[in-house]
Order: C-alpha cells, then sequence, then structure tokens
C-alpha cells in the first residue's frame, strides 16, 4: 500500500457537521495531517470550516483518496462517480465495507483498503 503525500486531496463521502462523528474527525485529522480533505454529503453542508459539495461528481480537482463513511445502500450507486473521479485508492472505514463495490474499483485499478481513515493517519500509514 502506498501511502498519499501530504498536500494530496483526499474526498470524504458521508462527511458530517456533527463533531462526534467519525467522518467530521477524519475531516479535521486530515486537514491536521496536512491533506486537503473535500467533504462530499448531499446537503453540502459546512464540515470544520469547509464547504462540502453535493456529489462525487462536483470535484474537479484530482483526488488521491476516497475516504467511504457511506453504508453499501447507498455506496453501491455510487461506481460510475467513482470511476469518473479516478482516486488512486478507496478507504472503507468500519462500518461502510461493500464487497461487490471494492471487487469492482480492484478490476479497474483503484486500491481498495478496509481500514479506519483516523487509525491510519494516527499510525502515520496514510
Amino acid at each position: 500500500m502506498l501511502r498519499a503525500e501530504a498536500g494530496a486531496r483526499v474526498a470524504v463521502l458521508g462527511a458530517s457537521t456533527n463533531e462526534e462523528r467519525y467522518s467530521f474527525k477524519a475531516v479535521r485529522m486530515l486537514k491536521e495531517h496536512g491533506f486537503l480533505p473535500i467533504p462530499v454529503h448531499p446537503a453540502g453542508h459546512v464540515v470544520d470550516q469547509l464547504q462540502a459539495v453535493k456529489s462525487l461528481d462536483d470535484i474537479k480537482e484530482k483526488v488521491d483518496t476516497l475516504s467511504m463513511y457511506v453504508g453499501e445502500k447507498i455506496s453501491s450507486h455510487q461506481l460510475d462517480k467513482i470511476l469518473r473521479l479516478k482516486p488512486r485508492r478507496v478507504i472503507f472505514n468500519p462500518g461502510a465495507e461493500n464487497k461487490e463495490l471494492a471487487d469492482k474499483l480492484q478490476k479497474n485499478g483503484i486500491e481498495v483498503v478496509e481500514a479506519c481513515t483516523l487509525v491510519m493517519l494516527r499510525t502515520e500509514q496514510f
């Protein structure tokens, strides 16, 4: 697994405004570690002082990593959007696992990781 370099853009699908949610903590910790998080949520709200985009299709910049915080019911409908985004890797955080989607992403050359973004950042494995 190749680690991301500081300054890389990281899309956080399912970013929450609730500071207790792991997706909010991920946005904050990514910033603290020098990454450029892009919160993604259909409501388009502000997450830790960053304006969220409503869809992966709204991201026009190159994204290194997509960190998933949505369940299979939502993520199963994201394949085409993820393929258009072309992230180097997708991290399925605990509770966001989706084997069928992961298999399709891998078949399209996207690295798939089942891990916790927060733990990866804390242990310098991100």
